[in-house]
């Protein structure tokens, strides 16, 4: 069986070279295994040790998608097996939130350049993945969300650090929607910060390895190189998309602290006569109440924290919701049963009170442990 990610070289014309890791599962829209999670943070560390390697790729195998996602069935499976023992109890989701999570770290922390082509879907553990990487970039059918809200979870994998530096409350509101961005407003948010169209991007790598290298010591001058490479290649320019088009209406909506406020003012939108937005609001109201307001509440009390502070934050976060039965229960609705019909608990935002939400930002492992993800810096 092939490796699900795939690893190359590729040398360039002054005898360096460039790392590729292609995530190798074009079937499943290259989803995110523990197993990927753990051969990508191996290799990145050795290329990051080496002194030939200048550069390194990000891509998915396929020409649909980056990466859709985490492994949800393998998160329910464990929630199966360790369903009312608590949330340190299932080793699975400990580890797999663990090794994830230290993995997009390493990425936004990462001592040479990184290109991630987002070509395609590129939501959930692919925005973990991608919005670390010093040069994002998008082709023309490029769909980023973290549509979380809708599976019983919130947007993780640092995405509270992310939503938060978003303009305005773009972060509230993609939050609590799970609402999809083209690639005009993936480039306004600041998701992504460059657009190849795809036919261009063997183009691109061939720019690359024609590049004249330093060594990588010499960050901020490589850095340069691929900024160049990239913006002449540049796609055609876009129209504003509707989170743009529609920014001043979702900061004043998305506005107030209180989240049943919030959650009400998108409600209004559901009739909306233009679509995206009459979309978001239906998400939301399709989805879970608590994970709406999980993912407002964490941006709310991460605000002023370190990335590796937010990461820590999140892992109890996502401890708590392996073990409530919400997230459980969104995988069944959507991907196990597939009848779209999940029962949530709570079923009214006015039920989710502060009480319940602070109890998910209790650490779950004895209090004489330290925290897994402690050795962040």
């Amino acid at each position: 069986m092939s490796s699900p990610v795939l690893f190359t070289e590729l040398n360039t014309h002054n005898g360096y070279k460039v790392g590729v890791a292609t995530l190798n599962q074009p079937k499943i829209l290259n989803g995110l295994s523990l197993e990927m999670c753990r051969l990508l943070g191996k290799q990145l560390a050795q290329w990051e040790a080496d002194p030939d390697v200048v550069l390194v790729i990000m891509q998915g195998a396929g020409d649909k998608a980056f990466c859709a996602g985490g492994d949800l069935h393998g998160l329910y499976q464990s929630m199966q097996t360790w369903q009312g023992q608590g949330a340190w109890a299932n080793t699975y989701s400990r580890e797999f939130f663990d090794i994830e999570y230290k993995l997009d770290y390493q990425i936004h922390t990462y001592s040479k350049p990184i290109i991630c082509w987002g070509h395609g879907i590129v939501m959930g553990g692919g925005i973990g993945l991608m919005i670390g990487a010093s040069h994002r970039v998008v082709s023309e059918t490029s769909r980023l969300a973290m549509p979380e809200v809708s599976i019983g979870l919130f947007p993780d994998v640092g995405g509270s650090w992310v939503l938060n530096h978003l303009p305005g409350k773009t972060g509230v509101f993609l939050a609590s929607t799970g609402a999809i961005l083209n690639t005009s407003d993936a480039l306004f948010s600041g998701l992504a910060n460059y657009q190849v169209d795809y036919a261009n991007w063997e183009a691109v790598v061939n720019g690359l390895l024609d590049a004249a290298w330093q060594k990588p010591a010499h960050r901020r001058f490589n850095d340069d190189l691929v900024h160049a490479v990239l913006a002449a290649h540049k796609g055609k320019p876009v129209q504003a998309g509707p989170l743009q088009q529609h920014y001043a209406l979702i900061n004043e909506i998305c506005a107030p602290v209180n989240i049943q406020t919030i959650y009400q003012n998108i409600a209004e939108l559901k009739d909306n006569d233009d679509p995206w937005l009459s979309r978001a609001a239906t998400t939301m109201l399709k989805g879970a109440p608590l994970s709406m307001a999980l993912g407002v509440v964490l941006q709310q009390k991460t605000l002023h924290l370190s990335l590796a502070d937010v990461f820590r934050m999140e892992y109890i976060v996502a401890l708590h919701c392996c073990a409530d039965g919400q997230l459980q229960e969104g995988i069944r609705a959507l991907l196990v049963d597939k009848d779209k019909s999940p029962k949530w608990m709570p079923a009214d935002i006015n039920d989710v009170t502060d009480e319940l939400l602070e109890s998910y930002f209790d650490s779950p492992w004895p209090k004489s442990d330290r925290h897994p993800l402690s050795d962040l810096v």
